[in-house]
This record gives structure tokens, C-alpha cells and sequence, in this order.
């Protein structure tokens, strides 16, 4: 068996063991403070690591019909149902997918929770949201470009799609020299943790297995899907030497015409 075909359920307990440890902050729930200030329409939330997405890239928030694309952990979804939209949140970790409900039961939100496979939404009828949100995230899985395909599928006619996702260049360099400030290239893209670690290091480290794509694949993969884009910036990552060189996030804004 192909070893790329297990990476779905290792990045899944990869992911459950963060939940556990409460040391990721991706995984922190957002607080009753936010929830509030977003039921008065005060709200903000991001693709990337620091910029806020800006608000002309939303729609009106009632009632929307909103599918968050591998987006568990109760940041993102529970401030969209508070400030009036229909969430439902996908995600492959049920650990993450928890933290949602946690929310929605402490506020009182109505929020569905959907576990599976980011490039698998045969669960949900074609052009059934009017929105999706998906943060970055696509670098858990080894190939993207099925996650395009179904994500213009279950979006309606007219609907938005924001993405946040790595600069593959972040990739190139060793991350262990990044993290010692040094910018040593020493990897081509696409990238694969499997391929340059291991699945047994990667577990011994108790970290997800990341995968860096190429813009040919983040980009014209959403063209190719049918996607029109619309929309685009860049973030930087918090801390690392890398980012006094380049924005290492990008965020894009797309449309199925």
C-alpha cells in the first residue's frame, strides 16, 4: 500500500494528540467575549496566521449557508454562527471537530460538525453551501487539487471560496535551520515530511506530516476547478527568520461564476 494513503488517519491522530496537549493555539477555542461581540456584528477572523481577512470578502452573514473546509477547532465557525450564518464545520480530526460543539453548547450556536477527508465531500449534495471558508489547512494532505474539484462542486452558483495556504518557498529550507535563524535551502517542491522524516520520526515528534504545494496546484488548481479569482494577499509567519525576507502565507478569494 501506497504509504501517502495513510497519511489521512495519521494527520487525524496527529492532530487529536494536539487538541490534548492544548499547545497548539489553533486549537483554543475563541472566547465568550468574541462570541458576543460578534452577535452585535463586531467580528474578525483569519485564512493566515495574523492578517484579518477583510470584510468586503464576506457577504451578509445572516442566514448564509456556510461549509468550513477543514476548519475545526472553535475559532473560525463559532463566530460565523453567532454573527448569523448556518455553520457547518468539516473536519478530519474529531478532537478539533469537538472543540466546535464545546462552543456552540457553552453560546448556545447551532453548528454541525462533519468529520472526514478534506478531498472526499460526498456527504454533501452539489451546490450545497452559499460560502466556504478554508483556512490553511491543505498542507495536512498530499494532493489538493481533489480538494478544488469538490469544493466547486458543493458551492452554489455565485458562492465565494476563501482559502489561506503556505508559499511553497517555505519549504525549500530546512526547518530546523529556521528555527536557528539560519535559511539553508536544502528541499524541492512539492514537498512531503514523509519523504525527508518519516511517519515514525514525525510520531516520535508528535507533529502532523506537512506537505508544501506548488503554486501551479494552489492556484491554477482553484482555475482548473472552475474557480475565477478574485481576491488575494499575503501574511507572514510570527518568529521566524524567513519572514523578514517574505510573506510565507497566501490568501485567496475566489468565485463560482
Amino acid at each position: 500500500m501506497d504509504i501517502k494513503s495513510n497519511v489521512p488517519s495519521f494527520n487525524k491522530e496527529a492532530w487529536d494528540r494536539q487538541v490534548q496537549s492544548g499547545k497548539n493555539p489553533w486549537t483554543v477555542p475563541v472566547s465568550p467575549e468574541l462570541i458576543a461581540r460578534a452577535r452585535t456584528g463586531d467580528w474578525s477572523v483569519v485564512l493566515t496566521e495574523n492578517k484579518p481577512v477583510p470584510h468586503e470578502w464576506f457577504p451578509p452573514m445572516d442566514g448564509l449557508a456556510i461549509l468550513g473546509l477543514a476548519c475545526g477547532g472553535g475559532q473560525q465557525g463559532p463566530i460565523f454562527a453567532a454573527a448569523g450564518a448556518n455553520v457547518t464545520i468539516f473536519d478530519n480530526s474529531p478532537a478539533q471537530l469537538a472543540r466546535d460543539r464545546e462552543v456552540a453548547e457553552r453560546e448556545g450556536l447551532n453548528i454541525r460538525t462533519v468529520e472526514g477527508d478534506m478531498r472526499d465531500l460526498s456527504i454533501f449534495a452539489n451546490e450545497s453551501f452559499d460560502f466556504i471558508f478554508h483556512p490553511v489547512s491543505n498542507l495536512f494532505i498530499h494532493e489538493i487539487r481533489p480538494v478544488w474539484k469538490e469544493a466547486f462542486r458543493v458551492l452554489r452558483r455565485g458562492g465565494t471560496m476563501l482559502a489561506g495556504f503556505m508559499n511553497p518557498l517555505f519549504y525549500i529550507f530546512g526547518y530546523e535551520d529556521m528555527d536557528n535563524g539560519n535559511l539553508i535551502v536544502k528541499h524541492k517542491i512539492p514537498y512531503s515530511d514523509i519523504e525527508v522524516y518519516g511517519m515514525e520520526q514525525l510520531k516520535k515528534e508528535d507533529r502532523p506530516a506537512e506537505f508544501g504545494h506548488s503554486l501551479n496546484d494552489q492556484l491554477a488548481g482553484q482555475l482548473d476547478a472552475g474557480f475565477a479569482l478574485i481576491g488575494l494577499y499575503e501574511d507572514h509567519h510570527t518568529g521566524l527568520k524567513i519572514s523578514e525576507h517574505i510573506e510565507t502565507y497566501l490568501a485567496t478569494r475566489a468565485v463560482k461564476s
